[in-house]
């Protein structure tokens, strides 16, 4: 562990210093030091940091939750609603298609509708901490679509499970489904009328108990959540969602940050490790492929979202680069494929998919402004430009890591 926090941050160091993003780095970082590269190994099998990997992905959608406040999901539920299943309609159905187009198979062309349809919850909160966008107008539809992601990603898996395994029982498929969706719903009414009972549980002026008390319940809820079907990672999102409108919230904030930047980074790390570079040759070409589609798809969505939203091409080429990464939920997807024994160019075809992502990921969100210049004219760039666009509220220029 002290050689995996060491190199990343050694890597990250490295980087900075010529302005790449860390995600890649950290990532990288894994690769050199995985059992699938020659030359020093510090962890031989990846499964060793499956634990502390959970554990990041848990913080990361956790901080999320703090951040993305009630009133958000109040004030823009039905377009949030819309404009997350306009990104899914686009990306899972490109993904279906270029899953048949390949003819690897239908079992192999659902695993991929879902690789290629779904973001990564952590590289784009990590992505939004690290340029400052928390703050920003278009960050709202970015959270509301990942939120939208989260829960078609309960019922995606619970309905492909049976698939895969090869059960024939459609009861059982349905029964899965809606143990899912009863979790999901029970944790939205928390969320929606627990908040002051929760608040007045979690409150006390000791930051050791704070942080005891907050860790633990957002551990604990993942926990149960996956075994209800639910993604941990939602489940974390959810009490975040909770405790970020408590009065305890700013310093939950606060305190969280080195939490989350730790285990974050061992998050990727541990992603880094299950990448074997000797693979990736032989997909080279349905890689490529993919990644031009998906690129394609994010820009539609991201000028679909911003139309919705009445943003200009800035705030919608933000849209679609800072959604652009994949990452935890295609692993997944590419361990069940393994262990259903369908074609073994799934593994490392997402292997590349999902590592070429990660590194164009966070710089495309980086440089969005020459997306935007691409772009054509929206009616939000047209009113400014004549100076009768309405005031937009004032974002800080604090990044939201200090603002708490």
């Amino acid at each position: 562990m002290g050689g995996a926090f060491l190199a990343a941050a050694v890597l990250a160091r490295a980087g900075g210093r010529i302005g790449l993003p860390t995600i890649p780095l950290f990532i990288l970082a894994g690769i050199l030091l995985g059992p699938h590269t020659p030359g020093v190994v510090l962890v031989s099998d990846p499964h060793d940091l499956e634990m502390l990997s959970a554990l990041g992905l848990v913080l990361l959608l956790f901080y999320l939750g703090l951040e993305f406040h009630l009133d958000d999901l109040k004030a823009g539920g039905r377009r949030m609603a819309l404009a997350g299943a306009t990104y899914l309609a686009l990306n899972v159905g490109a993904g279906l298609g270029f899953g048949f187009a390949l003819g690897w198979g239908t079992s192999e062309a659902l695993v991929l509708a879902g690789v290629l349809g779904i973001s990564s919850s952590a590289i784009v909160t990590k992505v939004l901490v690290d340029t400052g966008r928390l703050g920003n107008p278009e960050t709202r539809p970015i959270l509301g679509i990942i939120v939208v992601e989260d829960i078609f990603l309960a019922l995606y898996l619970a309905a492909l499970q049976p698939i895969l395994s090869g059960a024939d029982s459609l009861a059982a498929a349905v029964l899965d489904g809606a143990k899912a969706f009863g979790f999901l719903l029970l944790l939205a009414l928390a969320a929606r009328f627990g908040t002051k009972l929760v608040g007045r549980l979690m409150h006390t002026r000791d930051d050791e108990l704070l942080v005891i008390s907050f860790l633990g319940m957002a551990v604990f809820v993942a926990g149960v959540s996956e075994w209800f079907g639910v993604a941990d990672a939602i489940g974390a999102f959810m009490v975040g969602l909770m405790l970020g409108s408590t009065s305890s919230g700013a310093r939950i904030r606060t305190l969280v940050h080195p939490l989350r930047d730790a285990f974050g980074a061992i998050f990727f790390f541990a992603f880094g490790l299950s990448i074997n570079p000797g693979d990736l040759p032989s997909v080279l070409w349905p890689v490529l492929l993919a990644v031009l589609l998906t690129f394609a798809m994010n820009v539609l969505a991201g000028l679909l979202a911003g139309r919705m939203y009445r943003f200009g091409r800035g705030p919608a080429a933000n849209i679609a680069t800072t959604l652009l990464a994949r990452g935890e939920f295609a692993l997944i997807l590419a361990t069940m494929a393994a262990g259903a024994g369908l074609d073994e160019r799934l593994s490392p075809f997402i292997a590349g998919y999902v590592l070429l992502l990660a590194v164009l990921g966070p710089l495309a969100a980086g440089r969005a402004h020459w997306l935007a210049r691409l772009l054509p004219r929206a009616e939000r760039d047209s009113e400014e430009e004549s100076g009768t666009a309405p005031p937009t509220e004032p974002v800080s220029l604090v990044k939201a890591d200090d603002a708490g």
